[in-house]
């Protein structure tokens, strides 16, 4: 059995990487992830994790050093935040288009500007294209599960794809929890040692990333595209085993709370859902019926989940935590991708809600205007492009 911590969401993610028994790690310092390399790098000093820990001289350099790692057999970590992640945004599609399976943990942070050092998804929204399979915790205990059923998602031959493991800036990579840490037994019962596809050998050379001619291109991209396909039934099965080995049980693609029979159901992913979980649960108990449906996976968008979770809704109220400037509907990353989802089966209204800007507190006072204004529209449809900008647009408030 494991044993029971409280730990940071930054210590949970450097747990996860220890059980994962990681070969090449690769560090370069930027709030708020800092912690999780930090903690590694104590536990490759103490004995505790036999691993290569090297120290980038920026982020373009972590990735790279991975993609080496990776393509030399490596099981490869590493790690940024906010800007950090954009400045490696060279490196992405080359380590997804190789199908290497290496993970990055991303502690979010709001791009500059406004450099406040807040919490806010785009700088991993930003690479949301880039071939990486990508989700959030909103625990210090998701994390250290995801890290390693991640690894397990990515590293299966039918996939060998990267990973991003994204957890909140300072909501949840900063704040204790308990946590399960399972015994290293159960780690490598769940994930056996990882087996490249290729492996880099001077003895037997090859190239890796050549340029080809034009002709060569739309082939490659079509296989991308059909190799994304088949992800989503290995998710399933991979949480599957994980709940079985470890005892802990997840919906693969959506956490869902009091969605069942619920008029209003607000969908968002990340740490700030929390905070509407007890809102609805406050609000159950007056009667309301209100859900919270938090998705667990951005990519793959888990759209036949979508549709089945917000089905019977009567109206649905999208959370993002960060803008896509001048997107359709004018909110963010999350907004899109339900409406695309719901597109021709539903004719629920579509909120469109964005909070917790800059890492401020989205407050339970916020996700009750939320959720009121779900309700009032029930039975209507909002304007072309409306949307509510948490405080700014809550009376509610006043």
């Amino acid at each position: 059995m494991g044993r029971i911590e409280y730990i940071s969401g930054c210590v949970a993610a450097a747990h996860g990487a220890r059980l994962a028994d990681v070969d090449v790690i690769c560090s370069y310092p930027i709030r708020p992830y800092t912690g999780i390399m930090s903690e590694l790098a104590r536990m490759v000093a103490n004995g505790d994790l036999d691993a290569e820990f090297i120290h980038g001289e920026g982020e373009h350099a972590q990735l790279s050093v991975v993609y080496g790692a990776s393509a030399a057999g490596a099981r490869a970590y590493t790690g940024s935040s906010g800007v950090g992640v954009t400045y490696a945004m060279e490196v992405y599609s080359p380590i997804s288009g190789e199908r290497l399976p290496l993970q990055m943990v991303i502690g979010n942070r709001t791009l500059d500007p406004p450099g406040d050092f807040g919490s806010e998804h785009m700088d991993a929204l930003s690479i949301r294209d880039q071939g990486f399979i990508i989700g959030w915790a909103s625990t210090p205990q998701e994390i250290l599960d995801n890290t390693l059923a991640y690894y397990r998602i990515g590293e299966d031959p039918r996939v060998l794809l990267p990973q991003i493991a994204a957890q909140d800036g300072y909501y949840v990579t900063h704040i204790l929890g308990a946590v399960d840490i399972p015994e290293q037994a159960q780690a490598d019962e769940f994930l056996p040692p990882y087996k490249n596809h290729h492996i880099l050998d001077p003895r037997d050379p090859m190239i890796i990333g050549p340029q080809i001619e034009p002709e060569m291109g739309p082939p490659l991209q079509f296989q991308r595209w059909q190799l994304w396909n088949g992800v989503e039934p290995v998710v399933e099965e991979v949480w599957a085993q994980f709940g079985e080995i470890f005892g802990r049980k997840y919906d693969p693609f959506i956490e869902k709370t009091f969605c069942d029979d619920a008029e209003v159901i607000l969908i968002g992913q990340g740490g700030h859902i929390e905070t509407a979980k007890t809102v609805a649960k406050k609000l159950r108990g007056l009667g309301e019926k209100v859900g919270v449906a938090r998705l667990r996976l951005m990519r793959p968008f888990p759209t036949k989940a979508v549709r089945e979770t917000l089905a019977n809704a009567k109206a649905i109220v999208v959370f993002d935590n960060s803008f896509s400037f001048g997107m359709t509907g004018r909110t963010g990353p999350v907004a899109a991708e339900v409406k695309a989802a719901l597109y021709g089966v539903s004719d629920a209204p579509v909120v469109q809600c964005v909070g917790g800007l800059g890492g401020e507190v989205c407050t339970r006072e916020e996700f009750y205007c939320l959720f009121k204004k779900g309700q009032s529209f029930i039975g209507k449809q909002p304007a072309a492009d409306e949307a509510f900008i948490a405080p700014f647009h809550l009376d509610e408030l006043d």
